[in-house]
């Protein structure tokens, strides 16, 4: 007997695994119905546990070209400090689920019990609310934005991005941009990269005169770097990455100096403070490399931990990571708790377009199969006439076609006027001309 999965132990009502591939060689509908979010998130996970699922670009890739063997071809993953989740459509939403837990090698029972599951126009509806930061764990926090169009582009690039979930994005993309200019949600700079730069300025009012060393040099990295010069005046800051170019181009840039990899743990021991943005699926920094060391304090800004725990033991460190951060206040984020209305209001509108064009879009597979229906039947009736008619066929045929799209252009006019019965109708015609389209 093949064994059961892990997930299914908690969760009866999801398949078997033996069954995924049997279902998977039917074409499933790509109805909204069976669109699916799923994912774990900072609301019920501390940082450790998201640690665990969190997904780096190498097992990203892996986890699409599962997807493809299971011809899950319109789908793609969030995974930044605060979540990992996965949007994209699949006859069960176990089965993108269990590509989370296969890429991270994580604890499938776990994940289940900790997991939100959304689908059709709620798992749409949560995708604008990640996007614009509603559901960031700092209120209107604008880095997800870049993470979601890199995460996205990604999943294109691979061949695992959908007309429908491209089109999505977009309009998140649009109305984040909308709801940053006329709105005050992200107002101020309040982000995960911003509030380490808050934690400075409260545990080391000196900081202008200490030695700061950043390892890892990516987005939250540059950011957290810019802040500290912008708004601490921080100078005296190395940089230190595993693409050693990356690091120096960067702090030439910016007047700064970079070290080696090779000299992390002078380099570490020297420093006053240590801000880790490594984005390594392994710590970086030990407790062994701090043993000696003078006292300092040591900010994890990755997920999974970059810094290893044994690190917040030693009585001459502190320690702090992402969840810490989260809760350092800023004298915007009440302002911006009063912009949240506006925002949902701007949500509201531009999800009733995009679910109208998604409506629209299966209202054109089926008139586009009536016209394709009614050309069959002028081709048939013109072969009937060509035999001994006196007829002009060249006249024939033009008078016939602009019949036939005078046709499809009254169907489709009635259809945008009547909105409130466009379905009814559109049932209606797919029916009379047996097109063969399922719209369920």
């Amino acid at each position: 007997m093949t064994a059961r999965s892990p997930c299914l132990l908690r969760m009866p009502v999801f398949l078997q695994p033996e069954a995924y591939m049997e279902i998977m060689q039917v074409s499933y509908s790509k109805d909204i119905t069976n669109f699916h979010s799923i994912g774990i998130n900072y609301k019920k996970t501390d940082a450790a546990i998201r640690g665990r699922f969190a997904i780096n670009q190498a097992q990203y890739g892996h986890l699409l070209e599962q997807a493809k063997a299971l011809q899950l071809d319109d789908l793609f993953v969030l995974s930044t400090c605060n979540r990992t989740e996965i949007y994209g459509f699949a006859p069960s939403a176990q089965q993108l689920m269990e590509l989370i837990c296969k890429a991270t090698n994580g604890d499938c029972n776990l994940f289940a019990q900790l997991a939100y599951i959304r689908s059709g126009e709620d798992a749409v509806k949560h995708l604008y609310q990640v996007g614009t930061g509603l559901d960031s764990q700092i209120l209107g926090d604008y880095e997800i934005i870049g993470q979601l169009r890199t995460a996205s582009r990604f999943a294109k690039a691979n061949g695992c991005l959908g007309g429908f979930l491209e089109r999505l994005v977009n309009s998140v993309l649009q109305v984040s941009k909308l709801i940053k200019n006329e709105t005050g949600l992200s107002a101020g700079t309040v982000s995960v990269a911003f509030a380490a730069v808050r934690l400075l300025e409260k545990k080391v009012p000196d900081i202008q005169h200490k030695k700061v060393v950043l390892l890892g040099v990516g987005k939250i990295g540059r950011n957290t770097c810019k802040n500290m010069m912008e708004y601490l005046g921080v100078k005296d800051i190395t940089l230190i990455n595993r693409t050693e170019a990356v690091a120096a181009e960067f702090a030439g840039l910016h007047g700064l100096q970079s070290a080696p990899w090779q000299a992390l743990v002078p380099a570490l021991q020297q420093a006053d403070v240590i801000l880790v943005a490594s984005n390594a699926p392994q710590p970086t920094v030990l407790a062994s490399h701090l043993q000696a060391a003078t006292p300092k304090l040591v900010i994890d800004l990755s997920i999974p931990f970059n810094v290893e725990p044994a690190v917040g033991e030693l009585p001459h460190i502190t320690l702090v990571n992402v969840d810490e951060l989260s809760k350092v206040q800023d004298e915007t984020l009440q302002m911006r708790m009063q912009e949240v209305p506006k925002a949902l209001a701007m949500i509201d509108e531009h999800m009733a377009e995009f679910l109208y064009w998604y409506k629209m879009r299966k209202h054109a597979v089926v008139l586009k199969a009536v016209k394709d229906k009614l050309q069959e039947i002028h081709t048939r009736e013109i072969q009937q006439q060509k035999n001994g008619a006196s007829y002009d066929l060249e006249d024939m045929e033009e008078v016939s076609s602009r019949i036939i799209q005078k046709m499809i252009n009254l169907m489709a006019g009635k259809v945008r006027k009547e909105t409130g019965k466009s379905d009814q109708y559109i049932a209606m015609i797919n029916d009379i001309f047996e097109t063969g389209i399922n719209q369920d």
